[in-house]
């Protein structure tokens, strides 16, 4: 009986956390501090500001530690609920262990360790592209050819084999769990199997994801709508049929860009 209502309660509680996520999103946007959600510098903030001027490297580290915090916060809202048949499946199988818990924080600590490689990876290209921006008086002037650029690759990448397989992996959660946990070192591979689908989900979305940089980490909506469709893709059978569509309107959206700026010009 605990087992089953220990199964029952898991899709509440794992609604509830990615809820939580949102709503502390939405607070902090709406809030007087949005901007520190996007690509304002920490160091600008109050107390946090005056610590950052007064210790020396601690500009840095709190950047890094809040800018990594921003970034979990956003794959729990975005991400969770598209590996929610992932962590759904392990829940039911895992439910008869008395380590069950442990064995879910695990897997999603592996998961999100993947998606926070990702952020920081992510993190440096977008600070690379504004130092370069800052330093050439001719990409600042053209900054719409980088977000330009960054569209048309995410809708080119819909149509490769690659982000194909990816879904795939993502798309068989009972034949991913099969393949790469036994239940021997239950907690190491809970782990690991976390890290390994959180590494085939980042190949599923990781160009869809910049598209969030591009048009910027800070909005919401534009998270939401991203997130929305990234968890079709993966979790809903008519998922397949939105990746050409989808394709093809970011291939267009890139060239509207390059027109509408073109004219300007």
């Amino acid at each position: 009986m605990k087992t089953l209502a220990r199964s029952r309660l898991f899709a509440p509680l794992f609604v509830a956390l990615t809820a939580s996520a949102w709503a502390a999103l939405w607070l902090w946007d709406a809030g007087p501090y949005a901007r520190y959600l996007r690509h304002a510098s920490w160091a600008e903030l109050p107390l946090i500001g005056a610590l950052c001027r007064a210790a020396p490297g601690a500009s840095l580290t709190l950047a890094a530690s809040l800018h990594s915090a921003a970034w979990l916060l956003m794959i729990a809202a975005m991400m969770l609920p598209t590996a929610f048949p992932l962590f759904e499946t392990f829940a039911r199988m895992t439910s008869a262990r008395e380590n069950s818990r442990a064995l879910m924080l695990l897997l999603i600590a592996g998961y999100a360790s993947a998606w926070a490689l990702f952020g920081l990876v992510a993190h440096g290209f977008d600070a690379t592209l504004h130092q370069l921006a800052d330093r050439s008086p001719a990409l600042l002037a053209n900054g719409w050819l980088i977000g330009a650029a960054i569209v048309a690759l995410a809708g080119a990448y819909q149509f490769s084999r690659l982000k194909q397989r990816c879904l795939d992996k993502c798309r068989s959660p009972l034949m991913f769990i099969a393949e790469h946990w036994r239940g021997r070192s239950a907690r190491r591979e809970s782990f690991l199997l976390g890290v390994r689908h959180g590494v085939f989900c980042i190949g599923c979305c990781w160009a869809l994801m910049l598209v969030m940089f591009a048009v910027g980490t800070g909005s919401v909506g534009w998270m939401l709508a991203l997130g929305a469709i990234m968890a079709i893709e993966k979790n809903f059978r008519w998922g397949r049929a939105i990746g050409t569509p989808l394709g093809v309107a970011l291939l267009a959206w890139s060239a509207w860009i390059v027109l509408q700026n073109a004219r300007i010009a």
